[in-house]
């Protein structure tokens, strides 16, 4: 694969009018490690182009680590502590069992303690290579705020609050608005799946003995179900069998949106955002008009990113163990 580089696409660089974000009594801001360590995010660049190099499943991996850390406490990477013989972490908690590429977190951390000890959370490093995996692939660019503290609890009995792939958009509003996100933030993040995989488990449900009227979900496209069927097939020996989210899962784009048009979304609650009426003008919107898709992900993504950030917590010096 030839090197990876991150350069803003020319049609849709984020610029952010506001540098500095308060949330939950916490200032984030974009240039919170210009004086403390400026090669902070060259760092983690590197890091996560060469294991991409190695894996090309890494873009999705960390993308989906940064959406399930930040919605259960926060972006306070909770998600990367280890359990403990006292404590069921939220990585061993039944969502988050597939969540991978905690390694690449672990790489970029090591190499920061060198360059400057003790001074990025591991909490800010996840929500940038989120950025950064996405602008590899083809996405916007955004400035990421910083400033995070890592948090010193992770519960696995809490990843139950995660959004479901079998959600309907009731459900999915109410798990966002939980974290002051609305409605296009719903829309636009859901759009992260254009780069997303799933294992069978996440989708198979849809396939047979769906209700008593119907065997397989009828929102779901006949050739896409036979083409689901042969992944995940009964009984399925092969743990790894899934199905990416789009038909172009190397590269960011609207593809996700046509797909759900086309009644091709893999998961129910894709698919929803197409069947309710309260979000399908948006994915119109955003099959359409791929700029509007990455602006308004650019910007819910800023929103997620300050969910939850408060001032107490620490800089853990392995991300894997408090302090």
């Amino acid at each position: 694969m030839a090197a990876l580089a991150l350069k803003p696409c020319s049609c849709v660089i984020i610029a952010l009018l506001l540098a500095m974000v308060s949330i939950s009594k916490a200032v984030l801001d974009a240039h919170y490690y210009d004086q403390t360590c400026p090669q902070a995010e060259k760092i983690i660049l590197q890091t996560v182009e060469n294991a991409t190099r190695h894996d090309p499943k890494v873009p999705a991996r960390l993308l989906r680590m940064f959406f399930h850390d930040c919605f259960i406490r926060g972006c306070d990477a909770s998600l990367l502590l280890n359990s403990t013989p006292g404590n069921q972490a939220e990585k061993d908690g039944p969502p988050n069992i597939s969540v991978r590429a905690f390694y690449v977190i672990d790489d970029a951390k090591a190499k920061l303690e060198m360059a400057c000890p003790h001074t990025v959370s591991c909490a800010d490093i996840v929500t940038i290579a989120a950025r950064d995996v996405v602008t590899m692939a083809g996405g916007p660019y955004w400035n990421v705020l910083k400033g995070r503290k890592d948090g010193r609890v992770s519960n696995a009995s809490e990843t139950v609050s995660l959004p479901a792939p079998t959600f309907n958009v009731t459900q999915l509003l109410q798990s966002f608005a939980k974290r002051g996100l609305g409605l296009k933030d719903l829309v636009a993040l859901s759009g992260g799946h254009t780069i997303g995989f799933s294992h069978c488990s996440s989708f198979e449900a849809r396939l047979r003995n769906f209700s008593s009227t119907h065997d397989v979900d009828p929102t779901l496209s006949h050739a896409l179900a036979q083409q689901l069927k042969n992944k995940c097939p009964k009984p399925n020996r092969d743990r790894n069998a899934g199905q990416f989210l789009d038909a172009t899962s190397a590269t960011f784009d609207n593809n996700y949106y046509r797909r759900l048009m086309a009644g091709e979304g893999v998961f129910g609650s894709d698919q929803a955002l197409y069947s309710d009426y309260r979000t399908r003008w948006m994915v119109d919107s955003f099959a359409k008009d791929q700029s509007l898709f990455f602006r308004e992900f650019a910007a819910s993504m800023v929103r997620l990113g300050s969910v939850g950030v408060r001032e107490i917590g620490e800089v853990r010096i392995k991300c894997r163990a408090v302090n």
